[in-house]
């Protein structure tokens, strides 16, 4: 497994990271053998960084890594924990909460439902637009220097609430969507990490599945829990374009010995040495097809093909539904 530091005062971790939510639910019902085996799969094959968020199946993601990591694998993994989500019984997200009382209580219950005694990075899922960014930092700061939190990451913020996070405390990585049809960050974001030793880690490296070359219009239609089905992108004419641009990128990825998804993946990692994909895998076989990526060293040419393949900006729709969008600062 190849090695990376995650910016300039975060950790070393491997190349690419096993983003877990998809384990509890939220691409509809999931197979608790096989997603520990997965999991297990990708500690094995080298992998480091495990990715989760409290508000995944509502603690059930916590607690299926907690199961994972019995039996001494615990210094095996490196554990990335967003925080804050407010969601009702029904699943429907509410609002988020960055109260310095509301991280301290989250961290409580995440430490026990992993079965361990501290986080490697701790990160708010989403800027709270009611908390100054300085308080719900400083409060993960304070769990730092207590020994229950080890480095502190972002989510899905702008780059002046960056600006502002780092001056608390330094910041080890943004969490932040990137992908061939999401290509947001490129403008401001990803200069100011840049500029201040901020590394990313990327999820929705395939746009949950839509341009992995696994996807099938309507795929989602009627599957229970399957938020996909309400996605922007995956609706109607909307998913008909984004299929075309995957079958356009999957015809370069041939061309090369790649799949597709290989082909999405690699981009990704070539857009620099301070990126790290998270690979949403629930599956082995499409972990190991992931992992796969890693054989492959695009050239410039490569890349150029790639983004013809795709254009930046071609996707249609967003990549959530408006209500969600107007929660993310990184879209501001």
């Amino acid at each position: 497994m190849q090695m990376m530091t995650l910016g300039k005062t975060g950790p070393q971790v491997s190349r690419f990271g096993l983003g877990c939510m998809g384990m509890s639910g939220m691409y509809g019902p999931s197979d608790r053998t096989e997603s520990l085996a997965t999991i297990d799969a990708a500690l094995e094959a080298g992998v480091t960084l495990l990715d989760t968020g409290d508000f995944y199946g509502m603690g059930h993601n916590e607690m299926l890594i907690g199961e994972a990591l019995k039996g001494g694998k615990r210094d095996k993994a490196l554990l990335s924990v967003k925080f804050g989500a407010q969601r009702d019984p029904a699943g429907n997200w509410i609002g988020f909460d960055g109260r310095p009382s509301a991280v301290k209580t989250a961290l409580s219950y995440t430490l026990q439902r992993l079965g361990t005694d501290y986080i490697d990075i701790y990160r708010p899922a989403r800027l709270d637009a009611n908390v100054p960014i300085e308080e719900t930092v400083g409060a993960i700061a304070d769990l730092v220097k207590a020994g229950y939190v080890r480095h502190i990451g972002l989510s899905e913020v702008g780059a002046d609430t960056i600006r502002r996070a780092s001056a608390v405390h330094p910041i080890a990585d943004l969490q932040i969507e990137y992908s061939l049809v999401s290509r947001g960050l490129e403008d401001k974001i990803l200069p100011t990490c840049r500029e201040l030793g901020i590394g990313i880690t990327a999820y929705g490296v395939l746009s949950r599945g839509l341009i992995s070359g696994h996807w099938k219009q309507a795929a989602a239609s009627g599957v229970a829990g399957d938020f996909r089905a309400h996605g922007p992108r995956f609706q109607g004419d909307n998913e008909a374009r984004n299929l075309a641009l995957a079958e356009a990128l999957g015809k370069v990825a041939t061309a090369k010995g790649m799949t597709t998804a290989q082909a999405a993946i690699a981009w990704v990692a070539a857009q620099g040495d301070d990126i790290m994909p998270l690979i949403g895998a629930r599956r082995r076989d499409r972990l190991a097809e992931a992992l796969g990526a890693l054989d492959f060293v695009l050239t410039a040419d490569d890349l150029a093909e790639i983004e013809r393949a795709v254009p930046k900006g071609s996707a249609a729709g967003s990549r959530y539904q408006e209500a969600q969008m107007a929660h993310l600062d990184s879209e501001k």
